[in-house]
């Protein structure tokens, strides 16, 4: 314990160190384990993660469901949403799934490959959904900014995107295997679980401004720049081709040759495109708005000494606030 840190992850508690814990576990829920837990706490945990879960499952499941019986033509757009919903069922079953039956059990009952495998699918999913989403509005991107790129083999360059996008995330959660592993929550406890282990003192600040960074920060960044481009070039449209459809309406409608019912053809195009980018804009919006306030807190916790959940019972030190 002198070079590592031992610390899990749950979602609502803070890194506890065990030497912090004191001999105060009168009040936790489970006595046979000398790190117990609030079983107040666990029941709303369960509840939400349960919630969480089924919702994750039924509506991804719909999206795919939807565009199978679809009788459009697959489009890009339907190709980037069926693998973000493939994305976002992985994180419900190998990310919200194992949390919930861990959150059951209160501690990790299997060998130490499971662990590591568990760890890596978790952080796997995370990676995938949030990419996929970036790779989907860069692929808007290009269609209203740049769309005479479009013309050459735009499907071949959504598959090359979206395996990028797996691959890049394979790679990216490697670490879990290095990170996480079935230890002793304490030496000669003879209880274990699923833990992670950092060196001291920067280990923990740099996993989580780590997985901040590259599963919130940097895409965020990217999303908006994509979206005030993508804003600036159809507002730059539409003003366009209203004046121009103006002054033609104006100068047919002089010589008698067309009415006014012609002109609305103009901005067919943009308002098509518009439709794809509500629908992005409203998952990215979705996106920032419920992950914003998790991360923020993460970062918060690590970095701020001060930062304290004031408990009313100690907590188990085998958790730590973070989704994996």
């Amino acid at each position: 314990m002198n070079d590592n840190l031992k610390i899990g992850f749950d979602p609502t508690s803070k890194p506890v160190l065990m030497e912090d814990q004191g001999n105060d576990t009168g009040a936790l829920g489970n006595s046979s384990d000398p790190f117990g837990r609030n079983e107040e706490v666990a029941k709303i945990e369960i509840t939400v993660l349960s919630v969480t879960f089924v919702v994750a499952v039924v509506g991804n499941l719909s999206v795919l469901l939807a565009m199978y019986l679809s009788r459009r033509k697959p489009s890009r757009m339907h190709l980037f949403m069926k693998h973000l919903s493939l994305a976002d069922l992985v994180v419900a079953f190998f990310q919200v799934l194992p949390q919930l039956c861990w959150e059951i059990t209160f501690r990790f009952y299997g060998p130490d490959f499971l662990c590591r495998i568990v760890k890596h699918l978790q952080v796997l999913g995370m990676f995938a959904s949030t990419y996929m989403m970036v790779m989907m509005t860069l692929d808007r991107y290009i269609a209203i900014c740049h769309p005479m790129q479009t013309l050459h083999q735009p499907t071949h360059r959504a598959y090359m995107m979206i395996g990028a996008t797996w691959v890049c995330s394979l790679a990216l959660s490697m670490p879990q295997y290095f990170i996480f592993s079935l230890s002793e929550v304490h030496p000669g406890s003879a209880v274990y679980d699923c833990w992670g282990h950092f060196i001291q003192p920067w280990g923990v600040r740099a996993y989580i401004t780590w997985i901040t960074v590259g599963i919130f920060l940097v895409p965020v960044a990217v999303l908006m720049l994509c979206y005030g481009f993508i804003c600036r070039s159809i507002w730059r449209n539409i003003k366009h081709k209203t004046q121009k459809g103006t002054s033609v309406m104006a100068l047919a409608t002089r010589n008698g040759l067309i009415g006014t019912s012609s002109v609305s053809s103009v901005t067919t195009i943009s308002r098509a495109k518009l439709r794809t980018v509500k629908m992005t804009f409203v998952i990215v919006l979705a996106y920032v708005v419920c992950w914003a306030p998790f991360f923020t807190v993460q970062m918060w916790s690590v970095w701020d000494e001060s930062f304290s959940w004031t408990p009313r019972t100690p907590r188990s030190p085998s958790r730590l606030c973070w989704p994996v």
